[in-house]
């Protein structure tokens, strides 16, 4: 994430507490669940842009087509910033303190994950990373002619890798896959129920990429550093174009049914998401975003303290069922689409995915299209 003001290394002492009060494995199920309503669900995981700054924007056609025909949550919040941590909330149902990008502090994280729980249901799940390295594990990829590693692909948007139940497991790093085999799976015998995926930071709107690499015509990707400069409005239309093939890749495939179901969603926002005042609005949250205090090492000395969200992002739902189109204004965030997984096929809760006396709800509205 592109954010100066914010210190990238974590205190210490500060994450041993907050890891302990966010240890909790997962609790049953509080209320009726609906499901399996979906029988094939897609998670399309962007960064980094706020609602306002894709909603309406022009540099992003198809993302704003999908969303004049198909259900927009107007609400969806991150969890926090910066993005590391949205992602393993979005499948552990807790941040566990952690409030920075530094995949290298992650890498034995012991914890329930939602992979335990398909995988104890006999759920079957994928993850597509685009660009994913011969090395899962590695932090960076490709590997350059120099023996450089350029940042095209970066794992702390591949959360499965950052839980040592997948990363220690052959078989279930086997189904952590390039993005290139999506559209063979999809179309094979036995298509994942769930799937997950990143692409990568040309097409995910991240940026950072200042060199061409051969084979990737979406280099360099330079970052944007305000709202629709040249380089932003470029990632915009890299992400927009990747959006159209990855939806029509999947709707067009034997697994997409009328009981199927696409979420596109941005991990936060980008500091851009209240253009008329700016500031710390853009770390709005909901949900059970995690309460940063005043003086916190792990953010910028000029934090006033409260709840350290994510600030609102995009939030597109197609269905296969058909399009029609319906804002739905329920706050949501990384830990509501997690209760609504879990709630699809009878899982357990993970973490803040079933505290719903926090504000924490499932998005069945916003996929039946209510």
């Amino acid at each position: 994430m592109r954010r100066p003001s914010l210190l990238a290394a974590i205190a210490a002492a500060a994450s041993v507490a907050l890891v302990a009060a966010a240890s909790a494995t997962a609790e049953p199920r509080s209320h009726h669940a609906p499901g399996p309503a979906i029988d094939h669900l897609y998670v399309l995981m962007l960064e980094n842009h706020s609602k306002s700054s894709v909603i309406g924007n022009a540099n992003a056609p198809y993302l704003n087509r999908l969303a004049a025909t198909n259900t927009v949550a107007d609400h969806y919040y991150g969890v926090t910033h910066p993005s590391m941590p949205n992602y393993i909330a979005a499948i552990a149902g807790d941040t566990f303190g952690i409030q920075d990008d530094n995949d290298q502090n992650v890498v034995n994280l012991d914890r329930p994950n939602l992979v335990d729980q398909l995988e104890r249901a006999h759920v079957t799940w994928g993850a597509y990373m685009q660009t994913l390295p011969a090395d899962k594990l590695a932090r960076f990829g490709p590997t350059l002619p120099d023996g450089t590693e350029a940042s095209l692909y970066a794992k702390k948007h591949n959360p499965f890798v950052l839980f040592d139940s997948v990363k220690n497991d052959p078989a279930r790093m086997a189904k952590v896959k390039d993005y290139s085999a999506l559209a063979r799976d999809l179309n094979g015998k036995h298509a994942p129920a769930f799937v997950w995926i990143s692409p990568n930071q040309c097409h995910d709107m991240h940026g950072g990429v200042y060199q061409s690499i051969a084979g990737h015509p979406e280099t360099p990707c330079p970052y944007g550093s305000t709202k629709d400069d040249a380089n932003d409005a470029a990632l915009k239309q890299k992400a927009d174009q990747f959006v159209k093939d990855a939806v029509r890749t999947i709707t067009t495939s034997r697994a997409w049914t009328r009981r199927s179901a696409i979420v596109v969603v941005t991990d936060e926002n980008d500091y851009t998401g209240n253009e008329q005042t700016g500031g710390w609005e853009n770390a709005d949250g909901c949900c059970d975003s995690p309460y940063v205090g005043k003086g916190d090492p792990r953010v910028s000395a000029d934090w006033p303290g409260g709840t350290y969200g994510g600030g609102l992002v995009p939030a597109i739902i197609v269905r296969g069922s058909g399009r029609a189109h319906r804002v739905d204004h329920t706050p949501y965030n990384h830990y509501s689409l997690l209760a609504t997984i879990e709630q699809n096929w009878h899982l357990p809760y993970l973490g803040h995915a079933g505290d719903t006396a926090g504000g924490v709800r499932p998005m069945w509205a916003a996929f039946s299209g209510r």
